[in-house]
């Protein structure tokens, strides 16, 4: 069970750990008042309609976790495909042209990608929650697939997998400056006890895989990143939930403006984001996914 932050610390007692997530850290720099807005402030603001390459993206990563949970022999190729379109999200598109046009060439895409693997490789873990505790941080996440495999010696290593179907070209660099992968194969090895070093960027619409291996000073590094980051975000969580003001809370919560701004769900509540460029529709994003 994660901390409870809300709890008070009483002198002499050990401060309690602070949960987070690397969506929750990395909401954090990237805009500290969008931060607020997603998970402090209750009610939430509404948020925005819908967005197409985030309904793009979910149904591909269904897709796939569904293929794996079938029987062996049913992962087929056609399976897949099948899988894609049976759990077609419609949300975001410009229409029902749009749609059916972004559906084939997902399907085309889950069932190029299923044609590399091996059925019988039976992965660790599919969509599986991961969680570790440092010192000063409870760390959770989902793993988009997480895999056993063999080392040199014959030993067993696992191997974080992340799906990537953006149309933006990855490197092995975007695996190795991942926080949240580095985190989620730091989770892994304490709940199965087995090293987990290596991070995959899996690129379906290219069909690249890039890899990454840690040490474990890089991972280490990563996770005093995070902890540095969380302590931030405690510091905040504390002084609004002790109650600011109107411009107290935009000195702890600065808008960040810049071009991620008409992507922002929260954009209508934010007049800083609005004014830093056209609101974009909720297919736009179609263009790079």
């Amino acid at each position: 069970m994660l901390a409870d932050t809300n709890q008070p610390v009483l002198d002499g007692m050990p401060r309690r750990l602070y949960p987070c997530t690397p969506t929750r850290l990395s909401t954090w720099l990237d805009c500290p008042r969008r931060y607020r807005m997603a998970y402090l402030d209750r009610p939430a603001p509404a948020k925005g309609p819908p967005w197409a390459h985030n309904s793009f993206g979910a149904s591909v990563h269904n897709a796939l976790a569904g293929w794996w949970r079938l029987r062996r022999p049913g992962r087929t190729v056609t399976a897949a495909g099948d899988l894609l379109e049976r759990g077609w999200i419609e949300e975001g598109y410009a229409g029902p042209g749009q749609s059916a046009e972004q559906r084939a060439r997902a399907r085309d895409m889950v069932e190029r990608y299923t044609g590399t693997l091996d059925p019988g490789a039976e992965p660790l873990g599919v969509e599986r929650t991961v969680g570790a505790h440092t010192e000063h941080i409870v760390l959770s996440g989902r793993v988009d697939r997480l895999d056993s495999r063999r080392g040199p010696a014959g030993e067993t290593q696992l191997a974080v997998v992340d799906y990537k179907t953006g149309r933006r070209r990855l490197s092995s660099d975007d695996a190795r400056a991942s926080l949240a992968l580095a985190l989620y194969a730091v989770a892994a090895a304490r709940i199965f006890h087995a090293p987990c070093h290596r991070v995959e960027l899996h690129h379906l619409p290219t069909g690249e895989i890039h890899a990454w291996e840690h040490t474990a000073a890089t991972l280490d590094r990563h996770v005093q990143r995070a902890e540095g980051i969380a302590a931030e975000c405690r510091d905040a969580d504390e002084r609004f939930r002790a109650g600011l003001p109107g411009p107290a809370a935009d000195k702890v919560f600065p808008p960040r403006p810049g071009p991620g701004c008409s992507w922002c769900d929260f954009r209508a509540h934010c007049p800083e984001g609005s004014a830093a460029g056209p609101a974009h529709r909720p297919w736009d994003g179609l263009a790079d996914q």
